[in-house]
C-alpha cells in the first residue's frame, strides 16, 4: 500500500451485506503497522468491520473463533508464515476467503499457496483502490457454491477429472483441484470451442468489475493447473496458450 488512502482513492460503499444488515467482516494479518492502519482504515471507509492482527499465530486463532467473511493475510509473518497459516486453516476445512499480500514472493511461493487455498493475492505495494477490487471480487462469489457437472471427463493418457469432487484421477493416484482451479477447468470445457482471453477469466471466473488490472494470477494458476492435469506441464496438451490471445482447452 503507497500511503494512508484518502476519499478520491476509495470510490463508492460497501455494496455487499449480511442479510442481517451487518457489514462483512475482514481480518488483516500483517506485522507492518503503517501497513495495516493503511490498510484497516481504507476497508472501514467502505463500511467493512475490519480488525487485525501482527502474527500469523494471533491470525491463525482469530480465524479459528470463526465469524469472518474474509482475511487479507500477509505471507512474511512473525510466528508463523502465511502460507503456513493458509496450510492450516484449510486443512481444518475453514472455507473463509483468502487474499494473500506478498512483496517478494516467487511463482512458486505463489503457486503453493494457490494450491493450499489462496483466492487471490495482491502485490506490495498496492493502492487502496486495486485491494479495493481484490475484496470486492471476492464478495461477488459464494465460497463452497460450486455446483460443476457430476461425473467423470475422460482424457487421453488415462487422465479423469471429477468436477464435482475437484480430483485429477491419474497414475493411480488422486490430485486434489482447488476450487477456483475447477471454476478455470469448467471454464475453459465450457467454451472449448473458442480462444480464452485473460480479460474473460479476469471478469467471468474472478468477477472482477474490471479487467484492466495488473495482475498475473491467472498465469499462476494456469501454471499450477497445468502440473495437474498436463501429462507433460512443459508441453501442455489440454490447456493451450494461444500466443497473443489466451487459451483455449483442447482434448480432441
Amino acid at each position: 500500500m503507497t500511503g494512508t488512502a484518502s476519499s478520491q482513492d476509495m470510490t463508492g460503499t460497501n455494496p455487499d451485506k449480511s442479510g442481517e444488515g451487518t457489514a462483512r467482516r475482514i481480518l488483516v494479518v500483517e506485522d507492518e503497522e503503517t501497513l495495516a492502519a493503511g490498510v484497516r482504515e481504507a476497508l472501514e471507509r467502505q463500511q467493512y468491520s475490519v480488525e487485525t492482527c501482527a502474527d500469523g499465530l494471533a491470525g491463525l486463532e482469530r480465524i479459528r473463533e470463526g465469524g469472518l467473511d474474509l482475511v487479507i493475510l500477509d505471507l512474511m509473518l512473525p510466528k508463523m508464515g502465511g502460507l503456513d497459516v493458509l496450510k492450516h486453516l484449510r486443512a481444518e476445512g475453514r472455507d473463509v476467503r483468502v487474499v494473500i499480500l506478498t512483496a517478494l514472493a516467487s511463482e512458486q511461493d505463489l503457486v503453493r499457496g494457490f494450491e493450499l487455498g489462496a483466492d487471490d493475492y495482491v502485490k506490495k505495494p498496492f493502492s487502496p483502490r486495486e485491494l479495493l477490487a481484490r475484496v470486492e471480487a471476492q464478495f461477488r462469489r459464494s465460497p463452497g457454491a460450486r455446483g460443476g457437472p457430476a461425473g467423470m471427463l475422460e482424457l487421453p493418457g488415462g487422465i479423469k477429472v471429477d468436477l464435482k469432487r475437484l480430483e485429477v484421477h491419474r497414475d493411480g493416484a488422486i490430485v486434489q483441484l482447488t476450487p477456483r482451479e475447477g471454476d478455470i477447468l469448467e471454464y475453459l470445457m465450457k467454451n472449448r470451442s473458442r480462444v480464452v482471453t485473460r480479460d474473460d477469466l479476469l471478469l467471468d471466473v474472478w468477477h472482477y468489475k474490471s479487467a484492466n488490472v495488473e495482475t498475473r494470477t491467472v498465469d499462476i494458476h494456469i501454471v499450477g493447473l497445468r502440473r495437474k492435469v498436463e501429462p507433460n506441464p512443459a508441453q501442455p496438451t489440454f490447456i493451450q496458450t494461444v500466443r497473443g490471445k489466451g487459451y483455449r482447452w483442447f482434448d480432441d
